[in-house]
């Protein structure tokens, strides 16, 4: 993009008139008898036409110097470079500027200016106060830009990271379903035919919540239902599940959340009827908690890479500054889902 087209134009024209106008007015406070008669009015008028210039040509010169400046030498990469060139414009345009007024005015009406090094003097004074407020307003304008442009790519790649977390959760979930799907065959093609109409349901769900952020609690309890209902015919009495959320069913979490935090339960403990597992589901304070009976069982590295646990504090870190918490005792495994109140 070329340095004509990052110009506001518009602005510039809109402002012209009312800098003009301050320009002059300013002029008239330095002037003692300038309406005494009809002749020093006149020489006053001219004054007022030449400060009003002088004006827009300081004030909108510089801006235009200082804009073209900071499109060459950025603020932020190089500061010192920006300062410097920045005051060299200031220094050289500010008495061009003048000299140019006063030349047209002698030029076009044949009138001279006493004091012209006064004037200039004056000028590049005003100038360098002119020219800090320029330069200040525009180094915060481009750290403002920058922070939000930082701010803006930081979602931007949190949001694709996130995109790609709920990603993760279908082949994941999907591959175990179809591994106890394909034992169950087997031993019981009534109960199959159960498990894959349940299944069908679990898979519609992990679909249709695919472009949701969050969901109900109330709609993920449901949804457990229907995964524990294929759970159960796996492990049928070893595993044991008490849920108890009466009163916060409208609150939200990240769809499949409890689902993974089942399923990691599961995955990770050792299920026999002598050795059953029991996991609880209770609200305490604002967290949403799912406990179960520690009772590890031994498994292959390449298999818990932990990424379920991970999906679920990523997805946390994406929709809100509220933590998951996590505790393990020898006894225990205890993970707490802050319970959000976002619109579905």
């Amino acid at each position: 993009m070329s340095f004509r087209e990052t110009v506001s134009w518009k602005k510039i024209f809109k402002m012209t008139l009312p800098i003009f106008l301050f320009g002059a007015v300013t002029n008239t406070l330095f002037c003692e008898d300038c309406f005494s008669s009809w002749e020093a009015l006149k020489n006053e008028s001219f004054s007022m036409v030449f400060s009003g210039l002088m004006w827009v040509f300081l004030w909108q010169g510089n801006g235009l110097v200082s804009d073209y400046i900071s499109y060459r030498i950025s603020w932020l990469e190089n500061p010192t470079k920006r300062f410097i060139w920045g005051s060299i414009g200031v220094i050289l345009y500010s008495p061009a500027a003048v000299l140019f007024l006063y030349l047209m005015s002698w030029w076009l009406v044949d009138i001279r200016i006493t004091g012209l090094a006064s004037i200039m003097l004056i000028s590049i004074g005003i100038t360098f106060i002119i020219s800090f407020f320029l330069n200040a307003a525009e180094f915060l304008r481009n750290w403002k830009q920058t922070a939000l442009d930082a701010e803006r790519l930081k979602k931007e790649q949190m949001a694709s990271k996130y995109e790609s977390l709920k990603n993760q959760v279908n082949p994941h979930f999907l591959f175990n379903s179809l591994n106890a799907l394909t034992n169950l065959v087997y031993e019981d093609q009534d109960m199959a035919a159960d498990f894959i109409r349940q299944l069908s349901k679990v898979y519609r769900y992990v679909l249709e919540t695919r472009s949701k952020e969050v969901v109900s609690l109330e709609t993920e309890m449901k949804f457990v239902d229907s995964y524990l209902f294929l759970q159960k015919i796996r492990f049928d009495e070893k595993l044991k599940v008490e849920a108890d959320v009466v009163g916060f069913e409208k609150r939200m979490i990240p769809p499949l959340a409890l689902q993974m935090l089942l399923e990691n339960a599961i995955k990770h403990n050792t299920i026999a009827k002598d050795e059953p597992l029991t996991i609880k589901i209770f609200v305490q304070g604002e967290m949403l908690v799912v406990e179960n009976n520690l009772q590890i069982k031994n498994i292959p590295t390449e298999e818990s890479s932990g990424m379920g646990l991970a999906n679920i504090k990523a997805r946390y870190e994406f929709l809100s500054d509220k933590l998951v918490n996590i505790e393990k005792t020898d006894q225990v495994f205890r993970v707490e889902l802050p319970l959000l109140t976002i619109s579905e």
